[in-house]
């Protein structure tokens, strides 16, 4: 009995499925549809909301101290439209929905799912809290839990989690690790077994992915995100130039003049004296606070813009960080630190060695990472065209005959964009 023809329904749902199944990274953050597009379609440079919890101020005593509600919002815009081209013909639409899938939608989706991933592992620059050692592949035995620059397993993955508790991150099945092939690889070999369930071990040893386990649940992906660190001339004389500083960006002094970039963006570092806090409850977190150099975003479809930091004639650099710097106190609410950074404070750098690239894993929850997509317009006057939504992910399949080249071209589009709304509920597991 000869097959049906397949339907660009049929074909555009089957698209989605299988983009849905091979995502990695994606698959396990907050995935934002906005369905105000699903008439008219929406464009490169539309926006949509992100809704953030409340933060509130515990009051003590008898007195009323009621507090505004305020629907606090971060908009993340729709910048980039990943799609996937392809040539078929109307003979291969006749092969049952799942040869069709395996010639030609599965090696399409994967090379579309490894580019979402890849664009949204890139996130890591806006992480502020780190683990590991730069240059040492996590995973080895050994370790001692608490030092936060040990790479030992399970040391380095409890450490992560102890950053993500002390900044109040959810301690529920949304807890996620996602590490590179070599890093999966030594972990499993270092962790096989180790206080496992039975069916656990088993399946460890069949998928070669440790799963669940040390509360979080553990995945491999090949599209974990290189820091690229700057020249770090005069890092070892760097202080904080000015006492009393708050605010998203920070002076200081003792750089060697240079135009060649000393930091780039995604360098993290502390400050001697300056300890972060909880924000849920302001109390010294017993760790030194750890800030991301800023001057990273991403423009339209999907291009990335990076700034360095460069010293000025007299070795003065204005380096813009995150979180920015707000010293705990009554009444204050979004509280980053215990307190300013004094005159002349000592900069510690944990980004690793000038002038190197350091794989970037990751530790984080669902919500400290945001994919939103969007409808796309549908044309008219094509002859085969299909629009799904699933599980927050929008996707649109477009066939058009080609009677210059006797082709039948199709294109198959994602209009998304990332954002890293609470990265605070998340920790980079240098490598």
């Amino acid at each position: 009995m000869p097959n049906l023809l397949l339907t660009s329904t049929k074909v555009t749902r089957e698209s989605l499925r299988v983009l849905h199944n091979n995502l990695v990274f994606t698959k396990g953050v907050n995935r934002q549809y906005d369905d105000q597009f699903a008439v008219v379609g929406a464009k490169i440079g539309n926006s949509i909301n992100i809704r953030l919890p409340n933060q509130y101020t515990v009051r003590k005593g008898p007195a009323l101290a009621a507090q505004n509600t305020v629907n606090t919002t971060t908009p993340l815009t729709l910048t980039t439209q990943w799609g996937v081209d392809v040539n078929f013909t109307t003979a291969e639409l006749t092969l049952s929905l799942d040869d069709f899938g395996k010639l030609i939608l599965t090696p399409a989706m994967a090379r579309l799912t490894s580019q979402i991933d890849q664009d949204g592992l890139a996130m890591f620059h806006f992480v502020y809290n780190q683990v590991g050692f730069p240059g040492v592949i996590p995973g080895n035995a050994g370790g001692v839990v608490g030092t936060m620059t040990n790479s030992a397993a399970p040391a380095v993955y409890l450490d992560a989690g102890v950053f993500l508790s002390n900044f109040a991150t959810p301690k529920d099945e949304n807890r996620r690790i996602v590490l590179s092939p070599f890093a999966n690889a030594a972990s499993v070999s270092a962790l096989a077994g180790l206080l496992q369930a039975g069916d656990l071990i088993a399946e460890q040893y069949r998928r070669g992915v440790l799963g669940l386990a040390l509360g979080f649940e553990f995945a491999e992906d090949q599209n974990i995100n290189m820091l690229t660190t700057g020249t770090h001339l005069g890092f070892a004389t760097a202080v904080v130039r000015g006492a009393g500083q708050t605010g998203a960006s920070l002076n200081t002094s003792g750089w060697t003049p240079t135009s060649a970039g000393i930091l780039q963006p995604g360098e993290i570092f502390t400050i001697a004296g300056v300890n972060s806090v909880n924000p849920e409850n302001q109390t010294d977190t017993g760790l030194p606070a750890y800030f991301v150099v800023g001057g990273w975003s991403v423009g339209p479809s999907g291009v990335i813009t990076s700034t360095p930091v460069n010293s000025d004639a007299a070795g003065w650099a204005t380096i813009p960080i995150s979180p920015p710097i707000i010293p705990a106190g009554p009444g204050v609410a979004n509280a980053t630190v215990t307190n300013s950074p004094a005159n002349n404070a000592v900069i510690t750098l944990m980004s690793g060695a000038a002038n190197t690239n350091f794989p970037q894993l990751m530790a984080y929850h669902q919500d400290a990472f945001a994919l939103g997509t969007a409808d796309l317009e549908m044309p008219g006057g094509v002859d085969f065209s299909g629009r799904e939504t699933y599980d927050g992910i929008s996707i649109r399949l477009i066939r058009q005959y080609d009677i210059n080249q006797d082709q039948l071209p199709c294109r198959i589009d994602v209009l998304g964009g990332w954002a890293a709304p609470r990265p605070s509920m998340a920790v980079r597991i240098t490598s």
